[in-house]
């Protein structure tokens, strides 16, 4: 596994979960996304995980929406852009499939099945595998999102079948703290990454809700990467909600530059994850 001085930071903004009545700052229509992105780029992100809501702020897996929302967002920003295959708990496995005809730059792949609170989250091997091919011909990277170690065995299997993805890299996100995944502890991640296959180049994690620090400071202890954002947490500190997820992403970049692993390009992180560029020519300044 390669070790990089600087630290991925990936920002989550918005999710299926939460609905935009409950929590208004939830940044679901493209304009509030964009203007998202356009402030985390800032603060120091530099991948934006993708959840798309529709007009009505529900969670949707249309083309036309995604579409949009990949190309506003390579106008307004560098960020490499990834899309989530795993959408909403509900969505059906065939329409997952389709998030790839919106050209990302990557895609979420989730190396198993987990409960997911009072739901499943069904990822069978045949949809994984389908998945990891189709990612392969259209030269979009995925990053395997694990919930929990027999997750890890899945992501071996996956390259022992297909091989190694587009770009040659292989980047892994521990989700942690997902009730019924594995804990947002520090023991629970170490084990995860002691158990990675060699082929896996780099990590990133998450802790979900109260996981969130914790998660955060034993990443950055461990070597790895972070994923912060409303997605996975919308409280700053006890008793205050976030209100934009660029404040999440100055707190990583703050706790990364003091560890003397200051937060990345959107270069560097292309060149990390092994990204085909697809972003469009800039006029000259």
């Amino acid at each position: 596994m390669t070790t990089s001085s600087g630290t991925l930071i990936t920002v989550a903004p918005t999710g299926a979960e939460l609905a935009k009545h409950d929590v208004p700052q939830l940044p679901t229509t493209l304009d509030e996304l964009v203007a998202t992105a356009v402030a985390c780029e800032a603060a120091g992100a530099s991948l934006i995980h993708l959840h798309i809501r529709d007009a009505e702020h529900r969670p949707t897996l249309d083309g036309g929406y995604l579409s949009a929302a990949v190309q506003a967002l390579r106008e307004a920003t560098d960020l490499v852009v990834q899309l989530s295959t795993g959408g909403s708990v509900h969505d059906p496995l065939a329409a997952r499939l389709t998030v790839l005809d919106a050209e990302p730059d990557s895609c979420s792949l989730t190396c198993g099945t987990t409960n997911f609170g009072d739901d499943v989250f069904l990822n069978p091997w045949g949809f994984m595998s389908d998945l990891y091919v189709q990612a392969q011909e259209r030269e979009v990277v995925p990053e395997f999102e694990l919930f929990d170690l027999g997750h890890v065995w899945s992501l071996r299997r996956l390259l022992d079948t297909h091989g190694l993805p587009y770009g040659g890299k292989v980047h892994v996100d521990f989700v942690t703290g997902v009730p019924g995944g594995m804990p947002g502890t520090p023991e629970a991640l170490y084990a995860g990454v002691q158990a990675l296959p060699a082929e896996v180049t780099s990590w990133s994690a998450t802790g979900i809700g109260r996981a969130h620090l914790p998660i955060l400071a034993a990443a950055l202890a461990g070597g790895g990467h972070l994923r912060v954002g409303m997605e996975d947490n919308i409280m700053f500190a006890r008793g205050q909600q976030v209100q934009h997820n660029s404040e999440l992403v100055s707190r990583a970049a703050e706790l990364a530059a003091t560890m003397q692993r200051p937060a990345m390009s959107t270069d560097a992180a292309r060149e990390l994850l092994g990204i085909r560029d697809r972003r469009p020519p800039r006029p000259a300044r």
